[in-house]
């Protein structure tokens, strides 16, 4: 936001102003009075942006519009994009979603005429896509015996690069040291107390952290189970990638950025400047340095652990890794000199590597709309997650079999049902987590059932706030 804030300003002057949740109270209200009393006339903005007082709005771009961070997962939920599009059509604005990798549905949307389809086929000055070379890390494990994060072919393009003077990216959408810390004696793995989710080794902070609630433990001597001291490190994230580089490389410049190191707007724009002024030669991180950075030095983009993603139990996980890789690719070559990328994989077939492999949005597309069609997932349906909770098991499980009961009794034509069944994450912030999986053609009935449903949770005495309602769920974890 501030990068994209600091370019307009250059151009407008005072009439930009500025929106994210970094602000304090008093920079807010200040903005959008601003706003409100049309001295302001551009915002720039996180999703919460799209409901500034704008007055005569006739402009909305939702930048990188594919990217899940529009979708506000607490109350009340929404999704940026969807409210931008329908704001827009209040108002009489014209609405451009802009992205390399657009959602599924927004291409649908334009496909089916819905949305008019503006094409940039070419870079800026004709420059050429970078050259994509997949490693595959299941040849490079039988031909060196090792389970290596960095191939030979990336070490050896890195140190080519920096022999060179030019910058490299690489990526390792995984924080922390390891992510995986088990015994080797009884095969416990760490888990969080209060989720269903491993926690993830932070060296340097020497601390073992829950990513989803935050609970932190220290680093175990011995196991808490059995009390064997073979406590064994399994895995790497990108403070591990980033201690590796050094090892590899101990004349470079190396910087990392990930939610460990960036803890304000300062930490991003210090590392990125640096990165910028060429003080940097290497950049590790997760998938922060993905997106939108226009850095005319790098020309080689190392992706290290490309497919961790695929392996989700969501459907949208092909797409995810799709845009991810393309983004990151596009990093590479963005200057005079060309580009290239290194993608390393353990799946190399998969249709989302190859296709980001090819620069092939609209093959990726296509092959993802029939997965899409012959499961009725969306664009062809509407989609909504209910989610029962409850800090006692028994109330989730008794919750859930109440609203279970009610949707095989009321079974409604054209709306599927999927559950009740366990959540991919079964325990999360202390909460036993049940949900249901709704697709329908009709948006309109997929809405009244959602209410009738409430309605009998509301009889059968299942408080409302264990209940949760997410329409156009983004995530169904």
């Amino acid at each position: 936001t501030p990068a994209m804030a600091a370019n307009l300003h250059s151009v407008f002057g005072e009439e930009v102003a500025i929106l994210h949740s970094a602000l304090s109270g008093d920079e807010r209200a200040e903005q959008w009075h601003r706003i409100r009393r049309g001295e302001a006339r551009i915002v720039v903005g996180t999703r919460s942006a799209v409901f500034a007082p704008v007055r005569d709005l006739a402009l909305i771009v939702v930048d990188e519009e594919h990217d899940s961070s529009y979708k506000q997962e607490e109350m009340p939920r929404y999704h940026g994009r969807d409210v931008a599009v329908m704001r827009g059509k209040i108002a009489g604005a014209a609405v451009v979603l802009g992205s390399a990798t657009p959602a599924l549905e927004s291409y649908f949307n334009a496909q089916s005429g819905k949305y008019a389809l503006i094409e940039m086929a070419d870079r800026v000055e004709q420059r050429p896509l970078p050259e994509v070379e997949i490693v595959d890390m299941r040849t490079e494990f039988q031909e060196t015996g090792h389970d290596q994060v960095f191939s030979r072919k990336l070490s050896s393009e890195i140190r080519e690069r920096l022999e060179r003077g030019e910058q490299a990216m690489i990526l390792l959408n995984r924080r922390g040291y390891s992510p995986v810390v088990l015994c080797r004696s009884c095969g416990e793995t760490l888990q969080c107390k209060n989720c269903a989710i491993a926690l993830t080794h932070h060296r340097r902070a020497h601390r073992m952290i829950c990513h989803y609630c935050g609970h932190q433990e220290p680093v175990p001597a011995v196991c808490p189970k059995c009390g064997s001291e073979y406590i064994h490190f399994l895995g790497a994230g990108s403070e591990k990638l980033e201690d590796l580089l050094h090892g590899a490389f101990p004349m470079a410049r190396i910087g990392r950025l990930d939610r460990d190191t960036v803890r304000s707007h300062d930490d991003f724009e210090r590392v990125l400047g640096a990165f910028h002024a060429g003080e940097l030669d290497l950049l590790a991180g997760t998938q922060m340095i993905a997106k939108g950075h226009d850095i005319h030095g790098v020309t080689l983009v190392g992706v290290v652990g490309a497919d961790f993603a695929l392996g989700f139990p969501d459907f949208r996980a092909a797409e995810r890794t799709f845009q991810l890789l393309t983004q990151v690719a596009g990093r590479a070559g963005r200057g005079n000199a060309p580009g290239k990328v290194i993608l390393q994989t353990y799946v190399p077939d998969h249709y989302a590597i190859q296709f980001a492999a090819r620069h092939d949005y609209v093959g990726f597309y296509e092959k993802e709309l029939k997965y899409r069609g012959w499961m009725r997932y969306p664009p062809y349906s509407a989609l909504a997650n209910v989610l029962v909770r409850s800090e006692k098991l028994e109330d989730a499980l008794k919750w859930s079999g109440v609203l279970g009961r009610w949707f095989e009794k009321n079974r409604v034509k054209g709306l599927r049902v999927l559950g009740p069944a366990a959540a991919p994450l079964v325990r999360l912030k202390r909460e036993y987590r049940y949900h249901f999986v709704l697709k329908s053609e009709s948006r309109g009935r997929l809405n009244a059932t959602l209410r009738e449903m409430l309605a009998h949770a509301a009889e059968q005495k299942v408080p409302r706030t264990n209940v949760v309602v997410d329409v156009d769920a983004v995530s169904l974890l």
